[in-house]
């Protein structure tokens, strides 16, 4: 490929729209145009990664058993109705009529779909088990569209779904899409980790994400240091303590003391001289709009994913101000457990039940208690794991220690169980001929997401440094002097040979200054570099640039393609 002929509009300034590095990048290396809000048109060099990553998860999706097919992107509002998820998915389900008046959706994921398909052929358990996937634009009517391709709302996803007799099958093929990713995420050159996680608004009983390690990951990640133990923040357990006696009595005497206008944690024990540990942070909920005051340690954080699925509760969501008064008796800032109502439903961290002599609010503006203790002032709480795991936690496997790590979730698996099949009536008759749901598990890699990632991960203050397996191209001829037709000439024959080698190669054949073209090489990210200059044409010898290292060295031509493949798999 000529660069002369491609369509490369590189740009020198960074956009001002532009955040994180990813979407920096892309937009300044010619991989993607912005048109609205999270709508990306993929320009060439960004499609060609884009195709890359497609080429190779389809590879081990075949591998793994599973079988492609295409599904509409259009859904009717009927088959989410079935679901269940027509009024409880959120805005993010773009919804509209068509000219009869009929409700349809733009497709953010496809559960609805393939399981109306499969419960229209799938009649016996000798049927099963069935892994159907596809690669497909999905759009997600996303609140605040950003990052580029790393949260748009119209994206390139492959979606995976499987259907299966029993829980050994599903466990079988989970394990199989498990192995899969794995492949993909190492074939793409990436430094990931499969974590525990939540299963989200997809439903389940069980998942794992798939992360791309980098500082600029929206996700938290706890690791362990010994063990292969790794779970999203959102679900990294926090074993309780055992060597104590939970809701063992303390000695202080308990006061309401008055604390004008403190609310914060470090406000009130900074007036009163304690530390943020000795205090229990009271937070009110509607869970299902029912009052709940959640409890942890005020050097903790409060993990609401966690608290939601305690409760076991459709909607959750942070007390207003209003809410807070009503159900405490006192502004925001001065709840307590002493003094709720019995509607109230209080849980607390495993974390409180060893708290002694602590600080709470005292529902009353302006006031706290101190000296509180279990038993003797307010009666002990259920306890639950609900709050955020640190790195001064133990590893919940182990025991060693735990580092928490920045992420960026690229593939996501669950079990999704009999949610979609019960609900929609996808049934197969077993072997004694009773009629059971079909147990189901669904496995999402987002495509482009897995570029911007990569991305994310390899690149420096001149621009991207793509893994070569998803680099748009694996080496660029660069020509000093277009107009030295030697100089050319070797050039091209470079190009042929390397080709013919079944090498991907940019031939940069434009009449610009060296400068430009080494700078524009290095923004795209391809590589490897080679220079065709004077002494090509003297010597018989070209510069050969790895972009990762930076690494230049002269070889002879005739060593050429050896010396590139030997680049290009480091």
């Amino acid at each position: 490929m000529r660069y002369s002929k491609y369509f490369i509009p590189t740009l020198k300034e960074v956009p001002a729209e532009a955040e994180i590095a990813s979407h920096k990048l892309m937009l300044r290396a010619g991989m993607i145009r912005k048109l609205a809000s999270g709508l990306y048109t993929y320009l060439p060099l960004g499609l060609r990664s884009i195709r890359k990553v497609e080429a190779i998860v389809r590879q081990e999706m075949n591998r793994a058993g599973a079988i492609e097919l295409l599904m509409p992107m259009v859904q009717p509002a009927e088959l989410w109705k079935e679901s269940g998820r027509w009024d409880h998915y959120g805005k993010e389900l773009l919804r509209f009529k068509d000219r009869h008046g009929r409700d349809f959706c733009l497709g953010p994921t496809h559960e609805e779909v393939i399981t109306d398909l499969v419960r229209k052929h799938i009649r016996s358990y000798r049927d099963l088990p069935l892994n159907l996937y596809q690669i497909q634009t999905k759009f997600r009517d996303e609140i605040r569209p950003r990052f580029g391709l790393m949260r748009a709302r119209e994206f390139i996803m492959k979606d995976a779904y499987s259907f299966s007799a029993s829980a050994e099958s599903l466990d079988e093929i989970y394990q199989a899409m498990y192995k899969a990713y794995c492949r993909i995420f190492e074939r793409c050159g990436l430094d990931f980790r499969p974590v525990e996680a939540d299963t989200g608004s997809i439903g389940g009983h069980a998942s794992h994400e798939f992360m791309v390690l980098a500082e600029t990951g929206e996700d938290d990640i706890a690791c362990c240091t010994a063990c292969s133990y790794a779970a999203n923040t959102e679900l990294a357990e926090v074993k309780p303590k055992s060597q104590m006696e939970p809701f063992s009595p303390g000695t202080s005497t308990l006061k309401k003391v008055e604390t004008p206008g403190k609310k914060s944690v470090e406000d009130v024990t900074d007036f009163l001289n304690k530390k943020a540990k000795e205090l229990v942070k009271t937070l009110i909920f509607l869970a299902d709009e029912r009052p709940v005051a959640a409890l942890v340690r005020g050097d903790h954080e409060l993990n609401e994913v966690k608290l939601k699925r305690v409760l076991g509760a459709e909607n959750l969501e942070m007390a207003g101000p209003d809410a807070v008064e009503r159900i405490t008796g006192a502004p925001v800032g001065f709840a307590g457990p002493k003094g709720l109502t019995s509607d109230v439903r209080v849980v607390a961290d495993h974390a409180v039940a060893y708290m002694k002599d602590f600080v709470a609010g005292a529902n009353e503006e302006d006031a706290h208690f101190v000296g509180l203790n279990w038993k003797r002032d307010l009666e002990p709480p259920e306890t639950h794991d609900i709050r955020v795991i640190t790195p001064r936690d133990p590893c919940p496997r182990c025991g060693s220690a735990i580092e928490i790590k920045r992420g960026i979730e690229v593939g996501h698996i669950f079990k999704l169980g009999t949610k979609y099949s019960e609900a929609m009536g996808a049934t197969f008759l077993d072997s004694t001929g009773k009629e059971k749901p079909i147990i189901m598990g669904c496995y999402g890699i987002g495509v482009g997401r897995t570029v911007a990632a990569a991305i994310e991960q390899n690149h420096d203050e001149r621009g991207i440094i793509f893994p070569s397996p998803i680099a748009p191209f694996e080496v660029i001829i660069s020509v000093i002097n277009v107009k030295d037709k030697d100089m050319l000439s070797m050039a091209e024959a470079l190009y042929d040979s390397l080709s013919q080698a079944g090498l991907e190669v940019l031939l940069d054949d434009r009449n610009e200054r060296p400068g430009v073209k080494f700078k524009d090489s290095e923004l795209i990210g391809i590589p490897v570099r080679v220079t065709v200059g004077k002494k090509a044409v003297k010597e018989g010898l070209v510069e050969l640039t790895n972009r990762q290292t930076m690494e230049t060295r002269l070889v002879a031509q005739k060593d050429l393609l050896e010396e590139a493949k030997a680049f290009i798999s480091k």
